[in-house]
């Protein structure tokens, strides 16, 4: 089932895991669990990577939380291990935590790398990690990333299409030939058509400003007409006048909130 929505401006095997972070590893009683934005670190192929684990208020309330792994974008890139959640998803939970009752995971990619590769697998890791740690349902498992992190939720939805409930890339894009963004399907195949063909199953949800300047909406345009072709279960919101910040409307956007939250594997 596809559907396209268009709204106005104003409606992203074989690796070792060593937990440096107190808890990780051993699943806290609910009661005792400290909830907000706490900080974590893994050890992952011998780097350590320091990442952000959002737990809401009422965690003792349930023994079953949807998880949420959030990709962010190149502009979050560093090793604080914190201002990835101050950006796109973590500001709107700061907003609005009702509409997010979910454990919500915020690793970071280090500067000059991105989600395709080793960081791809250290986001995973912090994934697993999260789900030793905290009492979620596997079977709500979802994933959503802005602009570099778009990339990062079709690259990750590709190589692991069996983890996930659902998927939302904001402004994303497979990748750009020649440049340090390049794609991530096998050389000689076509990007979009493989990827749309691997991830048919999937729940998908796109958004995109169509007067992106940093990631041209075609980028979202072509594979969401790809999926639509298979038959896939993808909607897309395109907004009219908006730049390369969708993210802030589409995690306002109150419809995709109750979609996502209702797909199960």
């Amino acid at each position: 089932m596809s559907r396209r929505i268009l709204l106005p401006w104003r409606k992203l095997a074989g690796i070792g895991i060593a937990a440096l972070a107190s808890g990780v590893g051993c699943a806290q009683p609910p009661e005792s669990q400290e909830t907000g934005f706490l900080d974590r670190s893994l050890e992952v192929g011998g780097q350590r990577a320091d990442y952000v684990v959002y737990v809401p208020a009422d965690y003792a309330d349930r023994d079953d939380w949807p998880v949420i792994l959030f990709l962010h974008g190149a502009g979050e890139r560093g090793d604080d291990g914190l201002v990835q959640s101050d950006v796109g998803l973590g500001r709107a939970i700061r907003q609005n935590p009702e509409r997010w009752p979910a454990v919500v995971v915020f690793p970071q990619v280090p500067a000059e790398e991105r989600w395709v590769g080793r960081m791809g697998s250290v986001a995973m890791a912090a994934l697993d990690a999260t789900g030793t740690e905290f009492n979620i349902d596997e079977s709500r498992t979802y994933l959503t990333g802005l602009s570099m992190g778009g990339q990062g939720s079709w690259y990750l939805a590709y190589e692991h299409v069996d983890r996930w409930a659902a998927v939302v890339p904001i402004c994303g894009f497979l990748g750009f030939e020649g440049t340090e963004w390049g794609g991530f399907t096998p050389e000689g195949e076509d990007p979009v058509t493989t990827t749309s063909e691997r991830i048919a199953s999937l729940p998908v949800w796109v958004f995109h400003g169509d007067a992106d300047p940093v990631v041209p909406v075609d980028a979202s345009r072509q594979v969401v007409a790809a999926l639509e072709s298979l038959g896939a279960d993808v909607t897309y919101t395109e907004l009219p006048g908006i730049g390369h910040n969708a993210w802030d409307l589409a995690y306002a956007d109150e419809a995709m909130i109750e979609w996502m939250f209702r797909q199960a594997r």
